[in-house]
């Protein structure tokens, strides 16, 4: 392996034979490079996955309702279905055992005011647990807690970019806003993964909204976390049990889906997991069978190569070369043309990769990149793909009797 005078003797090879050193690396290059955007391109579209998702808790559900598009036990079409207080504590009591989290959801649309300052924004008005169901990330202050419910509080919380417009680098924490003309307290400032629309909300304890605002025990919708214990079959069945359930205390006929929808992270998550397996190994065989290909190909190239090297091999053996100094020196060339053209494909793969990832946002494909894993195993099946493409024409050529060899043309 490490016999100087042997890769002097390879690399005199190599630089006799530029053409056909050429085209044994390009089959391994084109196979690693085509094997490397294939699969940062599916670690793209996970990506994009994760990202769709990531302001929101993976366990949640989120109970909607709007209008009745079918009659139903006598009541018209158009009925508008509003959920209440006894809507949130039934779920509450109804399915405690499978639930992690839950909060009701009121939206509101607000004007802030701080001195000078002022912009409309969205209210949220919430529970408490909203902020695990949320992933809000609490930078300064606190969120809504229990006390702020009972008493029907009137403090706020605001986004980072809330801050930025009323405040600008000035501390907010603790300061008076006047939102619609009533006075409340910042008792929180949060940041949020979901973005720059999400870190422009404003949340406020629940029940000071349906006081103040309505003066009645209206919600907008229920979020649900469920017990991360469940598997995502068993989140499923818990989904469709309650949506069942919602439907016939609320007199919403079973097939109207347009009157109410319970829609579930376990069923993206699964959705997800199905097409991720199926890119996987659609990817992995395309990739595994262009990499076959690229073997295929350096080894027919080698045999080539064995038959024009026919009589050099026979005087080296007629000189006293052991047949495995032959097989040796074949695989090792066979190796080192394999390694370097395979880490040109992975570095020209990785570099593409790096130079279109923004621009295949568009077509759901995020920060494409080849994770390190498949760098260490490609440069495994490099490695092996080198020995397999050499053992085989170089066993053969260890073969060739002396007296034939030099009397090939």
């Amino acid at each position: 392996m490490f016999d100087l005078d042997r890769w002097r003797e390879i690399f005199q090879s190599i630089s006799k034979n530029k053409l056909r050193s050429v085209l044994s690396g390009f089959t391994v290059a084109f196979a690693i490079l085509l094997f490397t955007l294939l699969f940062g391109i599916v670690t793209g579209l996970q990506n994009q996955f994760k990202t769709a998702f990531a302001d929101d808790a993976q366990n949640a559900m989120f109970v909607r309702v709007w209008k009745t598009s079918k009659p139903y036990r006598g009541l018209q079409t158009g009925r508008k279905i509003q959920l209440k207080n006894k809507d949130f504590d039934y779920v509450k009591n109804e399915y405690k055992d499978k639930i992690q989290h839950l909060t009701a959801r009121i939206y509101r649309g607000v004007n802030i005011r701080y001195k000078r300052n002022q912009n409309n924004y969205e209210l949220r008005a919430v529970h408490p647990d909203h902020q695990f169901l949320e992933k809000t990330i609490i930078d300064e202050g606190r969120y809504i807690n229990g006390l702020d419910l009972k008493r029907e509080s009137k403090v706020i919380v605001i986004g980072r970019l809330v801050k930025k417009d009323l405040f600008g680098e000035k501390p907010a924490l603790g300061k008076r806003v006047s939102v619609d003309g009533i006075s409340y307290k910042i008792v929180g400032i949060f940041s949020d993964e979901g973005g720059d629309r999400e870190e422009r909300l404003t949340y406020m304890p629940v029940t000071t909204a349906q006081k103040l605002y309505g003066n009645n025990d209206y919600i907008s919708q229920i979020n649900i976390g469920y017990d991360p214990k469940l598997s995502v079959d068993a989140a499923i069945a818990f989904g469709n049990e309650m949506e069942k359930d919602l439907r016939k205390k609320l007199d919403i006929h079973p097939d109207d889906q347009s009157a109410l929808s319970v829609s579930n992270m376990a069923e993206a998550t699964k959705a997800t997991r199905m097409i991720t397996v199926v890119l996987v190994v659609l990817v992995a065989f395309i990739g595994f069978g262009t990499l076959i290909a690229g073997i295929i190909g350096i080894s027919n190239i080698m045999i080539f190569s064995i038959k024009e090297r026919t009589k050099e091999l026979g005087i080296r053996k007629a000189l006293g070369a052991t047949p495995s100094s032959i097989i040796g020196m074949v695989v090792q060339e066979s190796v080192l043309i394999t390694t370097i053209a395979g880490y040109l494909g992975l570095s020209l793969g990785t570099y593409i990769l790096s130079q279109i990832g923004d621009s295949l946002e568009d077509y759901f494909i995020k920060d494409p990149y080849v994770s390190s894993g498949i760098v260490i195993g490609a440069t495994v099946t490099l490695i092996l793909s080198g020995l397999i493409a050499g053992y085989v024409p170089a066993k053969r050529a260890a073969r060739i009797k002396p007296i034939v060899a030099l009397r090939a043309d």
